[in-house]
């Protein structure tokens, strides 16, 4: 089982993730979030960390211009999409991209994995208008598709209390957190990220055995 911790904003907090065994980060490069990172914090971010972790940076419907200016910068492993975007439009930055997948009826969630067929994951979140993750809200985790859909991300509302149960109804690839292991808005509770991806990493394990 993958994990990662999403909305990183210090170096201090990208350190904590790496050493917990964390195999991603996400940096948000969206003002409108409350873990939005100015890019020289970001270069540090990267910069710190061990080569072996990934780097997920974090888009909602960006123009080419910012994406670039944040790929000639930081050694971004994979992109994230968590707006309208077009797979035309993610798919011309010469790196794997992740697509977020709002929770909502099966056809709706549908069709956004057919027009975005070339993603190297999907994410599935909690729909939530006006927002783009990080919200600390679940859905659902029987809803979320398990055949034939690619890479699987679930997200949405877990923390080191309920990711046990969320990998054993969900079954996915990966787990994402954000909100469930911080200390408060943008700043990671250090022991609830070593928790989380134990437990995680424990529940994937655990997983595979059952099946």
């Amino acid at each position: 089982m993958r994990v990662k911790i999403c909305g990183i904003t210090t170096v201090a907090d990208a350190l904590a993730a790496d050493l917990a065994g964390a195999d991603a980060i996400g940096l948000i490069f969206f003002r409108g979030s409350k873990r939005y990172i100015e890019l020289d914090t970001a270069t540090s971010i990267a910069h710190a960390v061990s080569p072996y972790i990934s780097i997920n940076a974090l888009f909602v419907d960006p123009t080419e211009a910012e994406v670039h200016r944040v790929l000639s910068q930081v050694p971004v492993s994979q992109i994230q999409f968590h707006g309208s975007e077009s797979a035309v439009f993610c798919s011309q930055f010469a790196r794997p991209y992740v697509k977020c997948v709002p929770v909502s009826s099966p056809s709706t969630m549908q069709k956004t994995m057919d027009e975005h067929q070339e993603a190297r994951a999907y994410l599935f979140d909690t729909a939530v208008a006006g927002d783009y993750g990080g919200t600390g809200q679940s859905f659902d985790w029987t809803k979320m598709p398990k055949k034939n859909v690619g890479y699987r991300v679930l997200a949405g509302g877990l923390n080191t209390e309920n990711v046990k149960k969320a990998i054993r109804i969900a079954q996915p690839d990966a787990v994402d957190v954000s909100s469930g292991v911080e200390a408060k808005p943008g700043i990671k509770d250090h022991d609830s990220v070593r928790r989380f991806v134990a437990a995680a990493k424990r529940a994937g394990e655990e997983l595979l055995h059952d099946n």
